[in-house]
């Protein structure tokens, strides 16, 4: 049996459909019954509860012979990284208690640093305490940005004509689909074949400016001028303040930003088939 934590999110969903699909037996992990309910009909055991409940954690992970794991974003948190150590001291107990010996978790390329990277900085901390269990085999995914982040953006595209953010319209990141993520994450899950503490970059077929994957997404819907817009710092988090983001996450993204305009954002590994 695989569990699934975040079973109703992005990675989370395909990873589950993808299983149940082989013939898998899961366990889909969640906040909400109703998210799940598509998942419970294909014939998983859905289980829900709260992601920094230690024994809800551990009865969902006990009897599982792999666990994906994630830390749940949570736009509106008042102090993101402090939830975060919450549900990842949590999760690491769970792991213990319950006997688990092979975890896949979803981190970030940047992963490796320790501060100054926004959000990064937790799934960083979430890196080291899974790196210091015993007798786990723990497999790391640091993916680069999610195509998916796009719909956050579709607003302002329909409102004000524009695609914009604080990254600078020349920087080159990683890209890459959360499908793809879920595809790897899965084959993982299923073969269970490393052992100790492995880091898997997943980089998307090339590096793209967010100028490039404004052009391209401008193609797919008819505006072929659609520009790319860099944003001010400030003005960056008083925007996503506005569309009901925290301060403190708004920050954090603000300070992402600046890592990757920095260049701090870099493949250790390099692309390869």
């Amino acid at each position: 049996m695989i569990a699934v934590t975040g079973a109703s999110g992005k990675t989370g969903g395909y990873i589950s459909e993808r299983l149940l699909r082989e013939g898998e037996e899961i366990r889909a992990l969640g906040r909400s019954a109703g998210r799940l309910a598509g998942l419970q009909r294909s014939g998983a055991d859905v289980r829900t509860g709260d992601a920094a409940d230690g024994a809800f954690l551990t009865s969902a992970f006990e009897g599982a012979d792999a666990v994906y794991t994630l830390l749940p974003p949570d736009p509106q948190s008042p102090d993101l990284l402090g939830k975060w150590d919450e549900q990842g001291e949590a999760i690491v107990k769970a792991i213990r208690d319950s006997g688990v010996r092979y975890v896949v978790f979803l981190s970030s390329i940047g992963g490796e640093l320790q501060g100054g990277t926004g959000p990064i900085a937790g799934l960083h901390a979430q890196e080291e305490r899974l790196g210091r269990l015993e007798g786990v085999n723990v497999l790391i995914l640091r993916p680069g940005v999610f195509f998916e982040n796009c719909y956050a953006v579709l607003d302002l595209i329909k409102r004000q004509g524009i695609n914009g953010g604080a990254v600078a319209a020349d920087v080159k990141l990683p890209m890459i689909a959360t499908r793809d993520i879920a595809d790897v994450a899965a084959r993982a899950l299923t073969a269970r074949d490393w052992t100790g503490v492995l880091v898997r970059e997943l980089l998307g077929p090339c590096d793209l400016t967010y100028a490039e994957a404004t052009r391209i997404l401008g193609e797919r819907i008819a505006r072929p001028d659609l520009p790319y817009v860099t944003f001010p710092y400030s003005a960056y988090e008083a925007a996503l303040m506005q569309m009901g983001i925290s301060q403190n996450v708004a920050g954090l993204y603000a300070e992402m930003a600046r890592a990757m305009n920095e260049k701090r954002f870099k493949s250790l590994e390099g692309r390869r088939p």
